[in-house]
């Protein structure tokens, strides 16, 4: 199944150098980037992409950290894209991600842990309006789709 998802390039990615190295896997698993954008994220944004950890007692830390520096957003098509970015990225904790995934090669901790990617379809598209216009997603066909399908 056809599925957009978001990946968002954290600041210490951005900061270590790290965008097109994750770029690249996204890419070599055969998913496509329909939209890429760099920004600082508003305070209001960081509100709406963590809204489900506001009250949570590491949301100021994790708040403090994203607003740091830029990020970079990506809307990601492909087969079931939500579950393989998630798979791509790693567990949320660094230090316990498996070696291989972007987390585990590169993430030092918990909080700076290089990268957030959509857990799930709707979620996805929520985040994705935080980013993207309808508009600034570009539809358009690989000609190896059906290679990776």
């Amino acid at each position: 199944m056809t599925e957009t998802t978001l990946l968002m390039i954290k600041p210490d990615a951005v900061q270590r150098a790290l965008i097109g190295r994750i770029i690249l896997r996204v890419e070599e698993k055969g998913l496509k980037i329909i939209g890429l954008r760099m920004i600082r994220l508003t305070k209001s944004m960081v509100d709406q992409l963590y809204d489900i950890h506001i009250d949570k007692n590491f949301y100021p830390v994790l708040k403090t950290f994203i607003l740091s520096g830029p990020v970079i957003a990506i809307a990601i098509q492909g087969t079931n894209a939500v579950k393989v970015i998630r798979k791509l990225a790693g567990i949320t904790n660094s230090p316990e991600a498996e070696p291989g995934t972007i987390r585990g090669d590169f993430g030092l901790d918990l909080t700076k842990n290089i990268v957030h990617a959509s857990d799930e379809v709707e979620r996805a598209q929520y985040e994705l309006n935080i980013f993207f216009r309808k508009d600034e997603l570009v539809e358009y066909e690989l000609i190896n789709e059906d290679w990776i399908k």
